[in-house]
């Protein structure tokens, strides 16, 4: 059974520790700017670094959540590397916002991107498990004939 998740689990772990990344960046933009919490409101450059690893947060159940179905139900090797360009452009995304706010949006669109990827991977997969387990129908033996 490892050999079919130990993809998603690696990129899981990358994903673990790029938002470890992220915390720490927040607190170091914290004793660079003199903000204690709970205070999350500073000079423009501190609420950048901020946002962005809070934004980053919000997505990432989501993004681990559909990487995990994407690579059990469609292919696991797919979903990783899919699950590799997000990461990637989520850190992107990150340092881009830390520079400017508008240095964020090719990164974030294309983010967005790889997710809807995914959810079409998972929702493939799931419904070809369940067509094929409870009704019957292998969707990929009627395409092939």
């Amino acid at each position: 059974m490892l050999d079919q998740i130990h993809l998603l689990a690696a990129v899981t772990v990358l994903g673990v520790l790029e938002q470890a990344y992220f915390f720490l960046q927040v607190i170091y933009a914290r004793r660079a700017f003199g903000i204690s919490p709970p205070k999350i409101s500073g000079p423009p450059e501190f609420e950048r670094v901020f946002r962005a690893q809070v934004n980053s947060s919000e997505y990432f159940p989501v993004f681990l959540a559909l990487l995990w179905q994407a690579g059990l139900f469609f292919h696991q090797g797919l979903a990783a590397a899919l699950g590799l360009l997000y990461l990637c452009s989520r850190y992107c995304y990150f340092t881009g916002y830390r520079t400017s706010s508008s240095e964020r949006l090719a990164p974030m669109y294309f983010s967005a991107g790889v997710l809807w990827i995914l959810l079409a991977l998972a929702a493939l997969g799931i419904s070809h498990f369940f067509l094929s387990h409870y009704v019957g129908l292998d969707v990929l033996q009627l395409l092939t004939v």
